[in-house]
Protein backbone atom coordinates (compact mmCIF):
# COMPACT_ATOMS: atom_id res chain seq x y z
CA UNK A 1 0.00 0.00 0.00
CA UNK A 2 1.28 3.47 -0.85
CA UNK A 3 0.72 6.33 1.56
CA UNK A 4 0.83 9.89 0.37
CA UNK A 5 2.69 12.15 2.78
CA UNK A 6 2.07 15.86 2.24
CA UNK A 7 4.96 17.47 0.40
CA UNK A 8 5.86 21.14 0.09
CA UNK A 9 6.56 22.55 -3.36
CA UNK A 10 9.98 24.21 -3.38
CA UNK A 11 10.46 24.75 -7.13
CA UNK A 12 8.31 24.86 -10.26
CA UNK A 13 9.87 24.41 -13.71
CA UNK A 14 9.71 27.26 -16.20
CA UNK A 15 7.30 25.32 -18.41
CA UNK A 16 5.19 24.50 -15.31
CA UNK A 17 5.11 20.76 -16.08
CA UNK A 18 7.38 19.64 -13.22
CA UNK A 19 8.12 20.67 -9.68
CA UNK A 20 10.50 19.74 -6.90
CA UNK A 21 8.91 18.88 -3.57
CA UNK A 22 10.22 18.35 -0.08
CA UNK A 23 8.77 15.43 1.85
CA UNK A 24 10.07 15.49 5.41
CA UNK A 25 13.55 16.46 4.21
CA UNK A 26 13.63 14.26 1.11
CA UNK A 27 13.49 16.16 -2.16
CA UNK A 28 12.16 14.65 -5.37
CA UNK A 29 10.78 15.77 -8.70
CA UNK A 30 7.08 15.44 -9.45
CA UNK A 31 4.98 15.81 -12.57
CA UNK A 32 2.34 18.57 -12.66
CA UNK A 33 0.46 17.35 -15.76
CA UNK A 34 -2.54 16.15 -13.69
CA UNK A 35 -3.10 19.66 -12.33
CA UNK A 36 -4.47 22.74 -14.04
CA UNK A 37 -1.69 24.99 -15.34
CA UNK A 38 -0.61 27.52 -12.74
CA UNK A 39 -2.61 25.87 -9.95
CA UNK A 40 0.48 24.73 -8.01
CA UNK A 41 2.88 27.35 -6.70
CA UNK A 42 6.00 27.41 -4.55
CA UNK A 43 5.01 26.97 -0.92
CA UNK A 44 1.88 24.90 -1.65
CA UNK A 45 1.39 21.52 -0.01
CA UNK A 46 0.47 18.69 -2.34
CA UNK A 47 -0.14 14.95 -2.40
CA UNK A 48 1.79 12.71 -4.80
CA UNK A 49 0.91 9.40 -6.38
CA UNK A 50 3.41 7.51 -8.55
CA UNK A 51 5.33 10.70 -9.22
CA UNK A 52 2.34 12.88 -10.17
CA UNK A 53 0.92 15.74 -8.13
CA UNK A 54 -2.70 14.69 -7.60
CA UNK A 55 -4.05 17.58 -5.52
CA UNK A 56 -3.23 20.50 -3.27
CA UNK A 57 -4.11 20.41 0.39
CA UNK A 58 -4.55 23.03 3.06
CA UNK A 59 -1.34 23.92 4.94
CA UNK A 60 -2.92 23.29 8.35
CA UNK A 61 -4.10 19.84 7.26
CA UNK A 62 -0.71 19.09 5.69
CA UNK A 63 1.24 20.03 8.81
CA UNK A 64 -1.10 18.01 11.05
CA UNK A 65 -0.62 14.96 8.80
CA UNK A 66 3.16 15.39 8.84
CA UNK A 67 3.15 15.57 12.65
CA UNK A 68 1.10 12.36 12.84
CA UNK A 69 3.50 10.63 10.46
CA UNK A 70 6.47 11.81 12.59
CA UNK A 71 4.80 10.37 15.70
CA UNK A 72 4.46 7.02 13.94
CA UNK A 73 8.12 7.11 12.85
CA UNK A 74 9.21 7.97 16.41
CA UNK A 75 7.59 4.75 17.63
CA UNK A 76 9.55 2.66 15.14
CA UNK A 77 13.10 1.45 15.62
CA UNK A 78 15.78 2.57 13.15
CA UNK A 79 15.62 -0.58 11.02
CA UNK A 80 11.81 -0.40 10.72
CA UNK A 81 12.03 3.29 9.71
CA UNK A 82 14.52 2.49 6.95
CA UNK A 83 12.36 -0.41 5.75
CA UNK A 84 9.24 1.79 5.68
CA UNK A 85 11.07 4.34 3.56
CA UNK A 86 12.37 1.66 1.20
CA UNK A 87 8.90 0.13 0.83
CA UNK A 88 7.43 3.58 0.15
CA UNK A 89 9.91 4.01 -2.66
CA UNK A 90 8.94 0.68 -4.19
CA UNK A 91 5.51 2.01 -5.13
CA UNK A 92 4.96 1.61 -8.87
CA UNK A 93 6.90 3.99 -11.12
CA UNK A 94 8.60 5.67 -8.15
CA UNK A 95 11.99 4.75 -9.57
CA UNK A 96 15.14 3.05 -8.47
CA UNK A 97 17.01 6.36 -7.94
CA UNK A 98 15.22 7.04 -4.64
CA UNK A 99 15.91 3.56 -3.30
CA UNK A 100 19.60 3.98 -4.15
CA UNK A 101 19.68 7.42 -2.46
CA UNK A 102 18.28 6.00 0.77
CA UNK A 103 20.57 2.97 0.72
CA UNK A 104 23.64 5.16 0.17
CA UNK A 105 22.61 7.59 2.94
CA UNK A 106 21.60 4.88 5.40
Amino acid sequence: MCLSIPSKVIRVSEDKTMCTVDTMGVQRDANLMMMEEGDVKIGDYILLHIGFVMNKIDETEALASIETYKEILDLMNEEDRKQAILEDNECEVRGEQYIEEIKSNG
